[in-house]
């Protein structure tokens, strides 16, 4: 449930055209509704300001289009991430007109947010082979609401191609760099500007990257002041803190 939503239910109370009954009826699902395999956080929108994620992967198509229904019950936008196809299919049986962003592996239910006040986001990938990770970040940070600017190709193989764009980093509002093999272009982006940077190591690269383990390490040993780093392949999680580093207010 929205704060909005609840607003507007304390005002149908006061003004007489609900019930209290009818009230409590509809707030019987708060503060979590238990599904047996799953129990729902309702009042997590209330509580940070974005309702519940679901995350997909290891559930069944039926068990996360459930999840995502109940949700979709109460909210504007559900998202939904490390959907597969089958997912996405379970979820279009129920919701149509979901958007299934498929590189990044994301369902959005509802419409999403848009907040016009706040700075933009920055995704930077350091090759193609990232693209996905940097996606999963990109859509996450747009249905939470960001414009969001995307700088694809751009690694420490070639700098000229990110110095091409300067004056779009220089200007954002927070930087999600997304490398794999050494990790090297976090370093160099959080050394060019003021804006915080978070830094999302890939899987990507051969065999001593060890999956990332090596970007990792190196993203975790920059020398550039305002880098942090999320897990690996966690490109939702560097899109929501973006997002929160981003907000003007209250999410």
């Amino acid at each position: 449930m929205q704060k909005q939503q609840l607003e507007h239910l304390l005002k149908q109370v006061k003004n007489g055209s609900l019930s209290i009954e009818e009230a409590l009826e509809r707030l019987r699902s708060l503060p979590f509704e238990d599904l047996g395999f799953a129990k729902i956080d309702h009042h997590r929108a209330l509580r940070t300001g974005f309702p519940e994620v679901v995350y997909c992967e290891g559930k069944l198509p039926e068990q996360a289009a459930e999840i995502v229904a109940r949700l979709a019950a109460h909210n504007v936008a559900v998202l939904a991430t490390r959907a597969s196809a089958e997912v996405y299919q379970a979820i279009a049986k129920r919701f149509p007109k979901a958007q299934y962003h498929e590189m990044a592996r994301i369902v959005v239910v509802g419409k999403p947010r848009r907040v016009t006040k706040a700075k933009s986001v920055v995704v930077v990938s350091a090759g193609t082979a990232d693209m996905p990770v940097a996606e999963e970040a990109a859509i996450t940070a747009e249905t939470l609401g960001r414009k969001v600017e995307r700088l694809y190709d751009v690694g420490v193989a070639g700098l000229h191609r990110l110095l091409e764009h300067k004056e779009c980093l220089f200007n954002a509002g927070a930087i999600v760099v997304v490398a794999g093999m050494e990790g090297a272009l976090a370093s160099v982006v959080g050394g060019m500007v003021k804006a915080p940077v978070i830094a999302v190591p890939t899987s990507v690269g051969y065999g001593a990257s060890f999956q990332g383990l090596a970007a990792l390490l190196s993203m975790l040993n920059s020398c550039a002041a305002g880098v942090v780093v999320v897990n690996i392949d966690n490109g939702f999680g560097a899109g929501y803190f973006a997002t929160l580093i981003t907000a003007t207010g209250k999410l």
